[in-house]
C-alpha cells in the first residue's frame, strides 16, 4: 500500500513538473511586466495624413481597405497586401500606428520600411522595421535592418522582444532618417540608432526611397527556415494602420536605366509638423536627447535578443562598424 502511494505521488510530481515546464514555455515576452522609460512623444509633433492622399496600392488590391486615416491590410491564401507612398523621399520622418493580427500568426510578416529597390534594383537601399510572427506561440518580435548600395549579403539585423501585446491596440512605429543618423522607435522609445559617421558611413542609405507598409507570408524566412509556416486555417490575418505621419524631402527622380540614375531632382519639403520642427535639417533631430539615449539603453539591455554584431558564427569577418 505504501509503495502504491509512493508511486502515485511520483506520478503527481512528474505531472506537475511537466505542467510547469509547458506553462513556462507558453509565456510570451509581452506578458512580462516592464516599467517603461519616460520619453518625449515626438509623434505628437507631426500632423497625420489621409492614407489615400499619401499612398497607392502596391499589391493585393482586393485585400486592402482604406477609410480616411485608417487602413486594413489582409493576408489570406490568395495574397498579401501592400501600400507604397506616392512621393519618394530623401530623408524625413515616417510614422504610423499599427495593430498586428491576433492569435496564432507564425510566419506572418508585417513590414514598415523604406526602400528604393524598384528604382535601383542592383544598388538599392533599405531601412526596415519588420514585425515577425515567429514561432508556435502567440508571440511577435521586432526586427530592424539596414541595407545600402545593394549590400544584401551583409544583413544588419537586430531583434527585440515586445514589452506590450501588439495585437490588442495600436502602437507607434517610427523611422527617422536624415544626414546625421537613422533612428528606429517603437511607441516613441528609440530601440536602435544607426549613425552616419565612422565605419557606419559605407553602409548608410543615401538615395531617395519610398515608404512601404505590407503584410505577407514570410514562412520560409521568418520562422527558422520554414519550421513554423503560416497556417491559413487561423486566417485571414489583418494588420491595421492609422495616424500616418510623413514629413521630409520629397524628390522627383531622374531617368533610371539599369539601376543607375541621373540623380534626384530638387528637394521639396512635404508633410507637416504642428510646430517648426524639421526632421531633415533641424538640430532637434541631429542627435538623441539624454532621455532618449537612456530609453534606448533600457530597450537594448532588457529587450534585444539578437544583434548581427554578436553573430560570430554568421560572419567570419565582422562588418567594419562592429
Amino acid at each position: 500500500m505504501a509503495s502504491l502511494k509512493n508511486y502515485n505521488m511520483k506520478i503527481l510530481l512528474e505531472t506537475a513538473v511537466v505542467f510547469c515546464l509547458c506553462s513556462f514555455s507558453l509565456v510570451s515576452s509581452h506578458s512580462r511586466k516592464f516599467t517603461t522609460p519616460n520619453v518625449t512623444r515626438v509623434t505628437d509633433q507631426f500632423s497625420r495624413i489621409a492614407i489615400e492622399s499619401g499612398f497607392s496600392k502596391r499589391f493585393g488590391d482586393h485585400n486592402i481597405i482604406v477609410n480616411g486615416s485608417l487602413a486594413k491590410l489582409t493576408l489570406d491564401k490568395s495574397s498579401g497586401a501592400g501600400l507604397v507612398t506616392k512621393n519618394t523621399y530623401h530623408y524625413g520622418f515616417f510614422s504610423a500606428r499599427l495593430k498586428l493580427p491576433a492569435g496564432f500568426a507564425s510566419g506572418v510578416v508585417v513590414a514598415f520600411y523604406l526602400s528604393n529597390a524598384e528604382s535601383y534594383p542592383k544598388t538599392h537601399d533599405e531601412i526596415d522595421i519588420e514585425l515577425l510572427g515567429r514561432s508556435r506561440r502567440d508571440d511577435w518580435s521586432i526586427q530592424t535592418n539596414v541595407y545600402a548600395n545593394g549590400s544584401l549579403k551583409t544583413g544588419r539585423e537586430e531583434k527585440f522582444y515586445y514589452w506590450f501585446d501588439p495585437t490588442q491596440a495600436f502602437h507607434d512605429y517610427t523611422l527617422i532618417w536624415n544626414s546625421h543618423h537613422i533612428v528606429f522607435l517603437v511607441d516613441n522609445i528609440p530601440v536602435r540608432e544607426f549613425p552616419n559617421r565612422g565605419a557606419f558611413m559605407s553602409a548608410y542609405p543615401s538615395k531617395p526611397m519610398s515608404l512601404y507598409v505590407t503584410v505577407w507570408d514570410g514562412s520560409e524566412w521568418a520562422t527558422h527556415g520554414g519550421k513554423y509556416p503560416v497556417n491559413y486555417k487561423y486566417g485571414p490575418f489583418v494588420a491595421s494602420m492609422a495616424d500616418v505621419k510623413l514629413s521630409g524631402c520629397s524628390v522627383n527622380n531622374g531617368s533610371v536605366n539599369n539601376g543607375s540614375s541621373s540623380g534626384p531632382g530638387p528637394c521639396t519639403k512635404s508633410g507637416g509638423s504642428v510646430s517648426s520642427l524639421d526632421p531633415v535639417d533641424g538640430q532637434d533631430f541631429a542627435t538623441l536627447s539624454k532621455n532618449q539615449i537612456a530609453a534606448m539603453d533600457w530597450a537594448r539591455r532588457k529587450l534585444m535578443f539578437y544583434s548581427y554584431c554578436n553573430d560570430k558564427s554568421r560572419y567570419k569577418v565582422m562588418p567594419a562598424e562592429c
